[in-house]
């Protein structure tokens, strides 16, 4: 005699809902997404529905405009997937599906589907008009400590002394913060994930996804993460999602009972407990026209770490999950960007129809994908209009400037040479003429996983300056991770992630030092923090910096020019290496039109009248503009 369990679900007022009570040998535990909006260009949608022995029903849809064009079954018994046709006069509520069982009880669910709040045209993505803030949740602050510890979860401890270890921070905080940070001049932000990672340990860094639909209760819960969206906006901040289409963690829901054979890669080894086979990391096999087949296999199948299950994405339901997870956190966030992480690691074409399909839904939106390379041709593979040799368009117009990044650092620190120092970042810039679009790539100094900014520059502070007034004014999108502004540093242990993301001053209560209020900066935190603020407010406003000409002068005697301008702005960025007093020749730069016209020195607010020679007192940086009345 078949088991019977009743089957109750209350009506949520946010629309996740819906069972209707029935008798029946299976239930529904879940169904993803977990609501759909109207009005999408893709009229399209596939449902997964889990829960015991749902698989053994068959499904039918009763509501107006909707098709239930075919049904899947998967090799577990607890899944089914639905494709739906929606039609454009479909309008919203809720859709009722039925499920029959074998024995001829019906399972009725409630499905929402919502009014879109917003155009696709109105979802404006990050440009080179933007600067972003990058935000290590955990790390930043601490706005509701009643969440630091959540039972249940695997990972229990809390100890700000322990570098990998969770210390509190949380979405409140961020929120609490967002007037610090728009003052500061920054108009977007790009928190590391903010969604579950049940780990057992390290778990702060949330890029070990246990649930793809769900916040970390650490953080916070939906209503938070769409709060922070709301109030970013109010301050003119755009809101980037972190997000990860390579890999889920290995704790992750579905691990336990995997829908087909090929969810998930090397599966066969993970159902058996045999060692994970991790990828080789070579990434060069996406465009290696020598690559063998198993370097290509390891390096796109295997796992980026043994605690981080690789996704399939050659599986079509995988590929459809991964494609509308990231529509729905863009509908529901309202965001103004993703960011991918680990951009090379799936399926190259799956990536580049991923990425199609929100540039097709949304096409004034922006992504960028990471591809941790110092090779500028790798970088140069992956961003969209490029004519390939293999023929591969990305659909990404965003990629990561680690080319760049790296010889901006070896430019500051070596001595001034021939071939070394500014002339190196003077050749590096020159290798733009390879991208489609250089005002598109993101460029920083520093981030989540590699030294900090004043760590790397040897926490020299002039040369931390020379190098966030170059990326500030640089042809590109600058990203700033969070505390370079006050010179954070690892430099006690550098390498260690878990102090490269260390706690922003001022976030917990009773914190002797505080960023927003001052309290305990050191005069150079103070120096340092203000001169980015001047340069980012200066920034805010300076359409020659967001869209205008490049012009750049071959550096000379450790002195490196470069100019932006448009027809309404010029902006004057000095690079000096001189430890003594030097004078520079502006006749070099007469095509500039410089000598006899008044310019306003951004950093001191001065107004100056330039001659043939200008006097550099100082090593450091000089930035001058001039905007047309």
């Amino acid at each position: 005699m078949m088991k019977i369990r009743w089957l109750i679900k209350s009506i949520v007022l946010t629309g996740m809902l819906f069972l209707i009570v029935s008798f029946s040998s299976a239930q529904i535990d879940r169904v993803e997404p977990p609501n759909w909006w109207l009005g999408f260009k893709n009229t399209r949608l596939q449902l997964m529905i889990n829960g015991t022995g749902i698989g053994t029903t068959t499904p039918s849809i009763l509501y107006n405009g909707v098709n239930l064009k075919a049904f899947h079954r998967s090799e577990s018994p607890n899944y089914l997937f639905l494709d739906i046709s929606i039609a454009a006069d479909t309008s919203p509520g809720l859709m009722k599906i039925l499920f029959t069982t074998e024995d001829g009880n019906e399972i009725s669910y409630l499905y929402p589907l919502k009014i879109r709040e917003r155009l696709s045209e109105e979802f404006l993505g990050f440009d080179s008009s933007d600067v972003v803030y990058l935000i290590t949740p955990d790390r930043f602050a601490n706005g509701d400590p009643e969440i630091n510890i959540i039972p249940g979860l695997l990972e229990k401890n809390i100890s700000r002394e322990d570098d990998y270890a969770r210390h509190g921070g949380d979405i409140q905080g961020i929120i609490n913060h967002l007037d610090y940070i728009a003052s500061m001049g920054f108009t977007a932000i790009w928190p590391t994930p903010l969604l579950i990672n049940d780990m057992p340990q390290s778990s702060y860094h949330g890029y070990a996804m246990t649930d793809f639909y769900k916040v970390d209760p650490r953080f916070g819960n939906l209503e938070n993460y769409i709060m922070l969206s709301k109030k970013a906006s109010e301050y003119g901040l755009k809101l980037i999602m972190d997000q990860v289409a390579n890999h889920c963690g290995a704790n992750h829901w579905w691990m336990s009972d995997l829908p087909f054979k090929d969810w998930v890669n090397f599966q066969s080894d993970y159902e058996e407990g045999a060692e994970a086979k991790v990828t080789n990391h070579r990434r060069t096999v996406n465009q290696d026209l020598y690559a063998s087949k198993a370097d290509k296999d390891l390096m796109n199948n295997g796992w980026f770490v043994p605690s981080m299950p690789d996704l399939n994405q050659n599986n079509p339901f995988m590929a459809n999950y991964i494609i509308q997870n990231s529509i729905w956190w863009i509908e529901t966030l309202k965001l103004g960007g993703i960011r991918q992480d680990t951009y090379p690691y799936p399926d190259k074409e799956f990536m580049s129809r991923w990425a199609g399909s929100i540039m097709h839904e949304y096409p004034k939106f922006n992504i960028v994908g990471e591809e941790w390379t110092y090779n500028p041709l790798l970088v140069r593979y992956w961003q969209q209009g490029i004519s390939n040799s293999d023929g591969y368009e990305s659909n990404l117009k965003t990629t990561m400037d680690f080319p760049l990044q790296r010889t901006l650092i070896e430019a500051l620190n070596a001595e001034e040479n021939w071939d070394s120092g500014l002339g190196k970042l003077y050749e590096g810039l020159a290798n733009d003429f390879a991208y489609h679009d250089p005002s598109s790539i993101l460029f920083f100094g520093d981030n989540h996983d590699m030294d900090r900014l004043f760590t790397q520059l040897n926490e020299d502070v002039v040369k931390t300056k020379m190098a966030l007034a170059f990326i500030i004014f640089a042809p590109r999108i600058p990203q700033i991770y969070y505390g370079t502004e006050v010179l954070l540093s690892n430099s006690d242990n550098p390498g260690d992630h878990g102090l490269i993301r260390s706690d922003f001053p001022g976030g917990w209560e009773n914190d002797s030092v505080n960023a927003v209020t001052g309290e305990g900066l050191k005069r150079k935190q103070k120096e340092m923090q203000e001169f980015t603020r001047k340069l980012l407010n200066y920034r805010k406003g300076s359409t020659a910096i967001h869209t205008g000409k490049t012009t750049h002068f071959a550096p000379k005697d450790g002195v490196y020019v470069i100019f932006r301008q448009n027809k309404d702005e010029i902006v004057m960025l000095i690079l000096n290496k001189n430890e003594i007093p030097y004078t520079l020749n502006l006749a070099r730069f007469n095509e500039m039109n410089l000598i006899g016209n008044k310019f306003k020195d951004i950093l001191t607010s001065k107004e100056v009248i330039l001659k043939k020679d200008l006097q550099l007192k100082d090593n450091g940086v000089v930035i001058f503009s001039k905007k047309s009345n």
